[in-house]
């Protein structure tokens, strides 16, 4: 068993730093107050990137805001993704031109203006086999027609030699291999760009609540006019009132539909897709996208030092919050990797991670991959609006659109309080934006003084995962070398980021913690121990 660095001076934990730290957002009860005392102007329910985003940009046009979610922040659907900010090559099957245009531009003002400490571009490459789904000439006529409609700005599509893309992924299958074609696009980490655009709507006045369930609508003379909630964490009981409350509740958007309206008719399907996460046997310097059949490809995804592989599209009619992982999901992900990557980088032993998640597809028949990932508003008949879909890479514009809907609807009584998006700048970036390897740099030079040196991985990681907050996350650590301890020896992550998710970023749970502020999950070490002392954080007690 791996033995952790010993945190504690004594019984009390003062080394870590238990105690508040300047600056921190208020605790759950103070929240929890602030909330039941005030009349909002827009209350969101349902923090996934959607709901995240309409929150932000709600507060940016001067409206009074609420947002709440029954569990974590990006805690489902949200953080179940392909981790891609892409332009979507599938879609030039289909014909849908336009959308492509729309999503590179959006990625490029994500990649460039937004975002760009938390996103990361990502050269792509396609391969191409005999007997496969399409033959190296559509395929490099589409890369190329696919990289001029984002402008060339990630380079010219291109046919590669099968020699040349093995230089760059060694476990690429070169058995019937007749060419790789070449685009690129761009990664993230979902659940920290999620978590910064929390921070984005906090720090233009939303007030927000993680763990804090819905346990029924209130109404006045037959209007939504507000929610009574459940705090997840102790049990406690509030309210919230609010002029328009927005239902952003992804899976749940029906189920909360139902609460307004018992006899509201479904009006989404779900689809179900999977990921794997496998440890690296050599490194990548490309991701790989390999055609199933004519409408879907499977990728496999060079991330947080690991490899990503899926994902499935399968229409599943279930509880959302029983959606797992299967034996048969695992088998059909291992077994398309397979298509294109060598047996040695598939083994069940190297897995260290699954999830699955739910997206959301507007209702109808056809086959859910060929559906489009299209953004729904509608209004029930107690005045609650219900948004659903969409996809990552167009987050900011998402909530832009929202918003503009909002106030396009007749008899909507925010419309003349609301500054128009029009007015608001297109590109504001979210907090810590800065050149990661600016910021890395000055981690290494002075991030350790007056304590130890920081080491390589860790000023990396929190550079590219913080931006210049990561300097906030030095200076715990600097103040406490205790701190600066890693939690797992075998990854970057460090026990001041711990203290700054529970005082900073709304940890309230270890899950919180190891899913989404860190990568200690995913990586396969959040061992008992490490949830142990994680919690043993949270809570403030040895």
């Amino acid at each position: 068993m791996t033995t952790l660095p010993t945190l504690q001076n004594g019984p009390a934990y003062p080394a870590l730093g238990l105690h508040p730290l300047a600056g921190s957002h208020p605790s759950r009860a103070e929240t929890r107050e602030q909330l039941s005392k005030a009349t909002y102007d827009l209350l969101v329910i349902g923090g996934g990137i959607l709901g995240i985003s309409t929150a932000w940009h709600a507060a940016q046009s001067g409206l009074r805001v609420a947002l709440v979610d029954a569990g974590d922040f990006a805690g489902a659907t949200s953080s179940a993704s392909s981790k891609l900010l892409h332009g979507g090559l599938r879609y030039l099957q289909t014909g849908a031109v336009k959308l492509v245009a729309e999503n590179h531009f959006e990625r490029r003002a994500v990649s460039t203006q937004v975002a760009p400490h938390l996103a990361n571009p990502l050269t792509f490459y396609l391969p191409v086999y005999k007997g496969g789904p399409h033959g190296a000439a559509k395929l490099g006529a589409g890369v190329f027609a696919y990289s001029a409609l984002s402008a060339f700005g990630d380079g010219v599509g291109h046919l590669l030699s099968p020699a040349r893309a093995v230089r760059d992924v060694p476990e690429l299958r070169t058995e019937n291999l007749k060419a790789v074609a070449v685009y690129g696009d761009g990664q993230m980490n979902d659940s920290r760009m999620a978590l910064m655009t929390v921070r984005a709507a906090v720090e233009a006045g939303a007030a927000v609540l993680n763990h804090a369930e819905v346990t029924g609508l209130r109404f006045t003379r037959g209007r939504v006019t507000g929610a009574d909630l459940k705090d997840r964490g102790d049990g406690t009981e509030f309210g919230i009132s609010a002029r328009l409350v927005l239902n952003a509740t992804g899976p749940w958007v029906d189920h909360l539909r139902r609460m307004e309206d018992p006899g509201a008719a479904p009006s989404i399907r779900l689809s179900k897709g999977v990921h794997l996460v496998l440890r690296r046997t050599s490194p990548w310097k490309a991701a790989l996208a390999t055609p199933i059949d004519k409408y879907r490809i499977t990728f496999a995804l060079p991330w947080e030092d690991m490899l990503l592989l899926g994902t499935t599209d399968e229409e599943f009619d279930g509880d959302p919050s029983e959606v797992t992982v299967t034996e048969r999901d695992t088998a059909q992900i291992l077994g398309e990797a397979a298509h294109s990557v060598r047996d040695q980088q598939l083994s069940r032993d190297l897995v260290t991670y699954s999830f699955a998640g739910l997206r959301v597809l507007p209702g109808g028949p056809g086959d859910t991959s060929k559906a489009k990932r299209e953004t729904v508003v509608s209004e029930g008949r107690g005045g609650m609006l219900s948004v659903a879909g969409g996809k990552w890479t167009t987050f900011r514009h998402i909530g832009r659109t929202v918003m503009n809907k909002l106030a396009a609807l007749p008899g909507q009584p925010l419309a003349d309080d609301m500054e128009p998006m029009s007015r608001l700048p297109r590109r504001l970036p979210l907090p810590g934006v800065a050149n990661p390897r600016a910021v890395a740099h000055r981690l290494l030079v002075d991030g350790g003084t007056p304590g130890p040196r920081m080491a390589a991985d860790t000023a990396k990681h929190l550079a590219t995962h913080y931006g210049s907050l990561a300097f906030d996350i030095a200076r715990l650590a600097n103040e406490n070398p205790a701190l600066g301890e890693r939690v797992h020896p075998d990854a970057p992550e460090i026990w001041a980021q711990v203290v700054y998710a529970r005082d900073h970023e709304w940890a309230a749970t270890a899950d919180d913690v190891l899913r989404r502020r860190t990568t200690l999950t995913i990586r396969g070490l959040d061992t008992d121990e490490v949830r142990a002392r994680v919690r043993d954080v949270l809570d403030g007690t040895p």
